[in-house]
């Protein structure tokens, strides 16, 4: 299988690429949606009331690939999960609704005769990613008040695994 590409191809917030054609027939994405990692997004017990709401936000706009979010959804759960059971709602914020894609180039012996490549090519759907904004909540946890120094640890352990430097503020 082939390794992903460095992430910092696609960390910007460029213009989605859009198929225009002069046909009205060819308007269409081709390629399908590739499948996203993230499997869940709330967590812990949502119907109960909490008086203590953190959360985690960005201080850049940039792109983030779906395998980030379900590694700091992960992260953040599997703590909260182990100290404190049931009693907490974590819910991710952001959903991978932007296809990455891109036109593969042959590498190797012989590639310098036919990857010249073209302007703007289309690509193939290799990955999905979120598009967020500086100050957008990533995740977001509800819990008691006596529980929100542990609720701020499993966040900022979460937000290690985002390519975006975060911060943990409380609303509530």
């Amino acid at each position: 299988m082939a390794r992903i590409r460095k992430f910092s191809a696609y960390q910007n917030l460029e213009r989605p690429y859009t198929r225009i054609s002069k046909f009205s027939k060819k308007h269409y994405v081709r390629g399908g949606f590739p499948n996203i990692k993230v499997t869940k997004f709330d967590m812990g017990t949502q119907q109960k009331t909490y008086d203590t709401t953190l959360l985690l936000t960005t201080t850049t706009s940039m792109n983030v690939r779906h395998n980030a979010i379900e590694a700091g959804r992960m992260t953040a759960n599997r703590m909260l999960e182990k100290n404190l059971g049931k009693e907490y709602h974590l819910r991710v914020k952001i959903y991978p609704f932007h296809i990455l894609r891109e036109n593969p180039l042959a590498s190797g012996a012989g590639a310098d005769r036919m990857s010249k490549g073209m302007q703007k090519s289309y690509g193939k759907a290799i990955s999905a990613a979120a598009r967020v904004k500086a100050g957008q909540a990533l995740m977001e946890l509800r819990l008691n008040k006596d529980k929100a120094k542990l609720g701020r640890e499993a966040l900022e352990r979460g937000s290690s695994k985002f390519p975006c430097p975060c911060k943990v503020i409380t609303v509530a």
